[in-house]
């Protein structure tokens, strides 16, 4: 068999999986690099748009719109807002109504119903409550400093990140804990607390040459 044979039955095994899908009522509307694997399962009102990937295990449920999305053994619950530009890697688990947006990756990880991560985020090794809202450009430093080894981060229910921080593992933020643009939190964070964790500004006057 040519190349171009395989290319074609290829195309036709994933227009058929899609067809299945549009069958059981999921919205398929612009096939454009939507590529499903056969052991994906997608519940009846969900939406795929173009761009979107789903493979292995993954499970997408219903009402949930996914857009440019690369998923891998992972689980989207209900009425998610997910994409664009968005990696779910293995051990994803998505609760109920939450919004994951630009640029997210998010790996081996638990979060909450109602959760917002909106853009420019890694979350790795972690469980986030409910109602978590997450500013832009998280990072959590998971690794453990020996190969294979990944500390967890615990986030309690309607915590606020602020922009910019890194939550250095293993670390707790408490329910409804805050946390202030710019900081690396590597300290456990009390309930209903803001933590401050960045040097103070010091701004000095430019010396002129002599």
């Amino acid at each position: 068999m040519g190349i171009s044979e395989l290319l074609s039955l290829t195309g036709e095994a994933r227009r058929e999986i899609l067809a299945r899908h549009r069958a059981k009522g999921v919205a398929i509307p612009c096939e454009d690099g939507v590529i499903i694997t056969a052991s994906v399962k997608i519940a009846p009102g969900a939406v795929i748009l173009p761009g979107t990937v789903l493979l292995g295990s993954t499970s997408v449920g219903t009402g949930a719109v996914l857009n440019n999305v690369q998923a891998e053994d992972a689980e989207i619950g209900p009425n998610c807002q997910v994409g664009p530009w968005v990696h779910l890697r293995p051990g994803t688990v998505l609760g109920a109504n939450l919004r994951i947006g630009n640029f997210v990756e998010i790996k081996n990880s638990e979060i909450g119903d109602g959760t917002k991560i909106s853009h420019l985020s890694y979350i790795g090794d972690a469980a986030f409550g409910r109602d978590v809202n997450v500013g832009c450009g998280l990072a959590v430093a998971n690794y453990g400093g020996t190969p294979g080894v990944k500390h967890r981060t615990t986030v309690g229910d309607g915590t606020f990140i602020g922009c910019n921080n890194s939550l250095v593992a293993p670390v707790e933020l408490g329910p409804g804990a805050y946390t202030a643009a710019g900081s690396v939190i590597t300290e456990d964070v009390p309930a209903d607390t803001l933590a401050i964790a960045r040097a103070r500004q010091v701004n000095k006057e430019k010396r002129e040459k002599a």
